[in-house]
């Protein structure tokens, strides 16, 4: 049972071939291009081949061919070759007060038997102090990269 027919005009032909044949595209730009002429059976279509047959010559599952038809009947040609943004809200640990306390810990004095801080030390003691519950040593990096101050190696 076919769920979505994929009727292609000619000028969507000619630019999911020009994706194919030139340009630097997205893997995903180039997959959905190469399942949507695959399954086209419109007018300007060169041969149709068969869901199995693409699953085996693309290496994709039959899922990712139904998500893709699926995309261009209901969102378009545009909606099919680009990527799903990402529906996840990321929560940032980090704010203007916890960053000038970062900044502040760094500048003060290392614990005794280090000369300086390290990151994983400063994530640690972020976390004692209960500025936050949990921070990684890459954090720390990226607002000590941020603010230009560097913990000298």
């Amino acid at each position: 049972m076919v769920k979505y027919r994929i009727k292609l005009t000619g000028a969507e032909v000619t630019e999911l071939e020009s994706i194919i044949n030139k340009g630097f595209h997205s893997s995903q730009a180039f997959r959905a291009a190469y399942v949507l002429l695959n399954c086209d059976e419109g007018d300007f279509a060169k041969g149709k081949s068969t869901n199995e047959q693409i699953c085996k010559v693309l290496k994709i599952g039959m899922r990712t061919i139904d998500r893709i038809k699926q995309k261009c009947c209901e969102g378009g040609l545009d909606k099919a070759l680009e990527r799903a943004e990402s529906s996840r809200i990321y929560e940032k640990k980090i704010d203007g007060d916890v960053e000038a306390k970062l900044v502040a810990l760094c500048c003060s004095q290392p614990p005794e038997g280090f000369s300086k801080w390290s990151l994983r030390m400063l994530a640690d003691k972020m976390v004692e102090l209960q500025y936050v519950d949990s921070i990684s040593h890459v954090s720390i990096h990226k607002v000590l990269k941020k603010t230009n101050l560097s913990l000298g190696k």
